[in-house]
């Protein structure tokens, strides 16, 4: 009996679990394969005990249509850095993934699937250098994985903050109000300028396109007329002012060195009110609500795919590969095409056009 190892690591994501469920079914259909999965990324491997689960059809029967993950997730630590408690109570990291590998050898894996986004990716190409034979899934809600032209997540996102979008207008409109949504986005504004557009936002901001608050206002006060009108501003969390930078303090948490970005739309309010602004600023911050919930079918969809062909991938022996979107097809490519760079919305972009299109202002 051969055996493929799922991983879910990074933050979670709707259309992780149709993921896993896609691996198994396809698997179920090779009389010689198991599934089984790292509980919290690979941590589960780490762990003493070792903490893994069967996959197998009973374990994900009606999971495609579930937020979150079965197998569970984390940001921090990873094979490369696990973190190590000192005598002094100071903590420190250490490189367990040789260790790693030949416990996964011990378990008789015979091919590991990662799903998970530019972190979990640079970790499995760490991996693959090492001899591990693994295949990456790529996965984020920001769709800022290049190589790919979207990421399971995204649209379940952008659908959510637009959803906002359209509640916002109606209780901005009855009180005459400016409110600004706050987005998640820490350096790629794409779930901010599709809910933008989609929603009929006044005006998105985004990190790519730092913004002047002079023209921000601007555009807003065109929007009163004798104190009477209303606003609705997307701004990502990773925005921020001509000249200034991205709010954003460091992790407290053991393990994991990601800054935890905070603040960008209750900035955005002070500045309006300093600029002189008339009109009430609200401000909604959405979050992990943007992360939960049921994935729409888009993204069922796309998951399914990305599934069965990682497993179709592990049977060609295509490791050190990532699972990729190049409409209409879904087809492998280098782990390191997906990692070199991101994938940032450029000025020139066909989305960027159409948003200016139709009157919305980036504050440029």
């Amino acid at each position: 009996m051969k055996r493929v190892l799922v991983a879910t690591g990074g933050g979670d994501c709707p259309g992780l679990n149709a993921v896993i469920r896609a691996i198994v079914k396809r698997a179920a259909q090779e009389p010689d394969w198991e599934v089984i999965g790292s509980i919290q990324s690979f941590d589960g491997i780490l762990k003493e005990p070792t903490e893994i689960k069967v996959l197998d059809d009973e374990a994900v029967k009606g999971i495609h249509y579930q937020g979150g993950t079965i197998i569970g997730t984390t940001t921090k630590g990873g094979p490369f850095a696990w973190p190590i408690k000192n005598t002094d109570g100071t903590w420190s990291s250490a490189d367990r993934s040789d260790e790693m590998i030949r416990k996964l050898q011990y378990l008789g894996v015979d091919a590991v699937i990662n799903i998970g986004g530019d972190g979990s990716q640079r970790i499995s190409q760490a991996l693959y250098e090492k001899s591990c034979p693994i295949i990456g899934v790529p996965k984020t809600i920001d769709n800022d994985l290049m190589a790919t032209d979207f990421t399971f997540g995204y649209q379940t996102a952008v659908q959510i903050c637009t959803e906002a979008v359209d509640k916002l207008k109606t209780t901005a409109a009855s009180h005459n109000r400016v409110f600004v949504l706050e987005a998640m986005g820490r350096d790629a504004g794409w779930i901010a300028l599709s809910a933008a557009i989609a929603g009929g936002a006044e005006a998105c901001l985004i990190p790519e396109i730092p913004y002047d608050i002079k023209k921000v206002k601007e555009k807003l006060d065109t929007r009163f007329m004798n104190g009477k009108g209303f606003g609705i501003i997307v701004i990502a969390e990773g925005a921020m002012p001509i000249g200034g930078r991205a709010l954003a303090e460091e992790s407290d948490e053991l393990g994991n060195e990601n800054l935890k970005l905070s603040g960008a739309a209750n900035r955005l309010a002070e500045e309006l009110k300093l600029e002189g602004i008339e009109a009430d600023v609200r401000t909604t911050v959405l979050g992990h609500l943007q992360r939960g919930g049921i994935p729409i079918a888009y993204d069922r969809v796309l998951a399914t795919q990305f599934g069965v062909k990682a497993f179709e991938m592990v049977l060609e022996g295509k490791f050190g590969h990532m699972v990729s979107y190049h409409h209409p097809n879904v087809v492998a490519v280098p782990i390191t095409d997906a990692i070199n760079q991101q994938n940032l919305v450029k000025l020139d972009s066909s989305l960027v056009q159409t948003a200016r299109g139709v009157g919305i202002s980036f504050g440029d």
